[in-house]
């Protein structure tokens, strides 16, 4: 790069890792409660499962737990939108990935941010995966080879830092993301979707709700 010049960052996608969002107790805690919910097997990896759709509502410990997550969602909330709103969280449910289970890629329709709580030991080989959305049906030129050095402008994928249990993770709904084939033990995160209460275009509004 010739001296003197500058690279922006245009328009980047926010992320956002909080560590320790809950306590090793109450993670412990919810992850005890969860193993003996009903799951359902996931239809693309049977050794993935998910509890049924939960709310903040249905239990005081994924009450706590929502109360904890609230100022973070109210400070990605302000980057995505400019300004603090009202956000809640329509719906919780746990996954459990087994060793050699995946998780196929996907986003999260009709929510705004959606999270995810770590709420077991995470093996590297399983870290969520972020991928760039396709392009339309154009033509692709693409610059791939050995020689090629991986940059946040040019790269196809970005995989989450390292968690540990209690850690939480917040991205925009549309984001597509994937598990890779789980190399570890047990895998076991409690996702969720939130939205805000309204929005406003210069008096043109919108209310959501849960």
């Amino acid at each position: 790069m010739s001296r003197g010049a500058e690279v922006f960052g245009l328009f980047p996608t926010p992320l956002m890792h909080a560590p320790a969002c809950l306590d090793a107790p109450l993670a412990a805690a919810l992850l005890a409660r969860l193993q003996g919910a009903d799951r359902a097997v996931n239809s693309r990896s049977g050794q993935l499962s998910h509890t049924c759709i939960l709310t903040p509502a249905s239990d005081a410990l994924l009450a706590r737990a929502s109360e904890l997550v609230a100022p973070h969602l109210a400070a990605f909330g302000a980057l995505l939108f400019g300004e603090s709103l009202d956000w809640s969280i329509k719906e919780i449910w746990a996954n459990f990935l087994e060793t050699d289970g995946q998780q196929a890629m996907h986003n999260h329709a009709n929510c705004f941010i959606s999270g995810v709580l770590y709420l077991s030991a995470v093996d590297e080989s399983a870290s969520t995966v972020f991928t760039k959305g396709p392009g339309g049906r154009d033509f692709v030129f693409a610059n791939s080879s050995e020689r090629v050095s991986l940059n946040a402008f040019n790269a196809d994928k970005w995989i989450a830092p390292a968690v540990a249990p209690g850690d939480l993770i917040l991205f925009p709904s549309y984001l597509l993301h994937e598990v890779p084939p789980n190399r570890g033990g047990l895998r076991v995160t409690l996702a969720f979707n939130a939205i805000p209460s309204r929005l406003e275009s210069w008096g043109y509004g919108i209310s959501l709700s849960a």
